[in-house]
């Protein structure tokens, strides 16, 4: 995706051009992110999500930098630190009401995000590299995520972590002595929260990095597209600055109004009751759940009630629970079409409309129900077709299916077959 107008980066002043001699960064940002970057012409809003799924980043790093201001990590003072925060510290019910529900507003655009990739195919070559680092961010994520859950050391807080670190207790000869490296002891103290503190302050710098390097592998081959046709002619392409800048405003619009909605009106919405209770060691929650994004993990793990052989119950849902993100990685080779967008792959579409989704919905609606039939059932029944859906189901498709006829071009995909359209159409430098 190298064009002629794509790399002329023209300094306007002697300070900008003394600048680009001595540190390229105007140079840099005009051919990665200006109009200096070339982009397909036909991406829709579902593009939007990378761009969203930053901002989320900059604002759990900038709210929770100030959180742990006034955060003492420590099992006697953790529960009242968060209520100082809360009733004490200027905007500081703000700041916590914006780091909680921006962890949530984070993992529904990474969400949205990722299945965006399951229809679009974009874990295919020549983009696996970024598809294997994004699932790196997600994994990097879920860690954090449950780090920070611990840190209110509410009933739910201390529960959540003695359950989930008590996961790696099933892993047999070194499961229990890297459950106690883990929360540094027996049991959920002082030294898990100061670990579990430290590693949640540092992990989002590292999620940044990866994020990164997710970029630069995108800038490799270029965006992907909904027609799954690759760039041919400069006709298919459009400057990022001002058309997706200008689409991407638009969508982080409307997203703030969403997020806003929630944050000024219903904070509490997405949390769990117990865990404005203070943690108590003694007493046991009727129903212990994660964060409701953990919740179709949480199934999988749950659906494994009986000992396969020599192989305990828990060992295998702790193994399925980790294999339903595994299994990501392993995309790019499990479906072998040559044909890239769900568009013109009718039998995939089906596959992922009326299966892979609604097994999705179901298992997010399972993880937070009640330990119990008729959910460990429907959990059971939900997680065999998730497996055999990305094992079975999706490199069985592509070996059988006939696609639909693809455009030329992504001119083509856009304005049709009309030639003299196709030919005129060709994009200024900005």
């Amino acid at each position: 995706m190298s064009y002629t107008w794509a790399q002329e980066y023209k300094p306007g002043n002697g300070l900008t051009q003394w600048l680009d001699e001595k540190l390229p960064l105007p140079r840099f940002v005009f051919n990665a992110v200006g109009a200096g970057y070339p982009v397909p012409r036909n991406l829709n809003y579902m593009w939007n999500f990378g761009v969203l799924a930053g901002f989320c980043l900059v604002l759990q790093i900038v709210t929770g930098v100030i959180l742990a201001m006034h955060y003492a990590a420590n099992a006697g003072v953790a529960f009242d630190s968060v209520e100082h925060i809360m009733r004490d510290v200027n905007w500081g019910w703000m700041m916590r009401y914006a780091h909680a529900n921006g962890a949530s507003a984070f993992f529904v655009v990474v969400y949205l995000h990722i299945f965006r990739g399951f229809f679009y195919s974009s874990y295919k070559a020549p983009r696996e590299m970024i598809w294997l680092l994004g699932v790196t961010i997600f994994l990097l994520m879920m860690a954090t995520a449950f780090m920070g859950y611990v840190l209110p050391w509410g009933q739910m807080s201390f529960w959540g972590a003695k359950v989930i670190t008590g996961l790696f207790g099933a892993i047999p000869l070194v499961g229990e002595p890297i459950q106690i490296w883990l929360l540094g002891g027996f049991a959920p103290d002082n030294a898990a929260l100061n670990r579990f503190f430290s590693l949640h302050f540092l992990l989002p710098f590292v999620i940044a990095g990866v994020i990164i390097l997710h970029i630069w592998a995108l800038h490799i081959p270029g965006s992907s597209n909904p027609t799954g046709v690759e760039v041919k002619t400069e006709s298919d392409t459009v400057p990022f600055h001002p058309y997706y800048t200008a689409k991407d405003g638009f969508g982080l619009g409307i997203f703030l109004l969403i997020y806003c909605a929630i944050l000024f009106f219903a904070p509490n919405a997405l949390g769990h009751p117990d865990n404005y209770i203070p943690a108590n060691p003694l007493s046991t929650p009727a129903h212990i759940v994660p964060e409701w994004y953990f919740y179709p993990f949480y199934a999988i793990l749950r659906a494994f009630t009986y000992d396969f052989f020599f192989i305990p119950a828990k060992l295998m849902g702790v193994l399925a629970m980790f294999g339903s993100i595994l299994v990501w990685f392993f995309l790019p080779w499990l479906d072998t079409s040559p044909v890239r967008s769900g568009h013109y792959r009718p039998l995939f579409r089906k596959f992922f409309w009326f299966g892979l989704i609604p097994t999705m919905a179901v298992l997010f609606y399972c993880g937070g129900a009640p330990a119990a039939e008729p959910y460990v059932m429907i959990s059971q029944l939900a997680s065999i077709y998730y497996f055999a859906h990305f094992l079975i189901i999706l490199p069985l498709v592509s070996s059988i299916e006939k696609p639909e006829p693809l455009p030329f071009s992504i001119t083509e995909g856009v304005l049709g077959k009309d030639e003299s359209a196709v030919l005129n159409a060709q994009p200024t430098a900005a």
